[in-house]
């Protein structure tokens, strides 16, 4: 049985710092692409980070890069996102989801499994 599972979600003040953990069971990291997704109230779903298995290169969207990091522990079979200097417009529930196509991608359709989400509020 595989289960995506978030942690460290949180209240913080812009500019401060969150790291989200990703847990995964039931599937190895290195055989799937690992997405972190966020969905902000009344928007649509937007992918954040996730790392291309070819040569694990980690890819942004461009409203985090230069403010957040995606790691791995393989040993802990967990993904992680170090979200720096958050905004505001950050806040929104940020899922992780596990697909077996091989590289990233923030079309949601190509990913099976889904977490269900850690909630992360910037505010002043």
């Amino acid at each position: 049985q595989v289960q995506l599972v978030e942690s460290g979600g949180g209240l913080v003040q812009p500019g401060g710092s969150l790291k989200l953990s990703c847990a995964v069971s039931g599937l190895t990291l290195d055989n799937y692409v690992i997405t972190w997704f966020r969905q902000a109230p009344g928007k649509e779903r937007e992918g954040v980070s996730c790392t291309d298995n070819s040569d694990g290169s980690p890819y942004y969207a461009q409203t985090v890069k230069g403010r957040f990091t995606l790691s791995r522990d393989n040993a802990k079979n967990t993904m992680y996102l170090q979200m720096n200097s958050l905004k505001p417009e950050d806040t929104g529930v940020y899922s992780c989801a596990a697909s077996s196509i091989g590289f990233c991608t923030f079309y949601t359709g190509e990913y099976r499994y889904w977490g269900q989400g850690t909630q992360v509020t910037v505010f002043s």
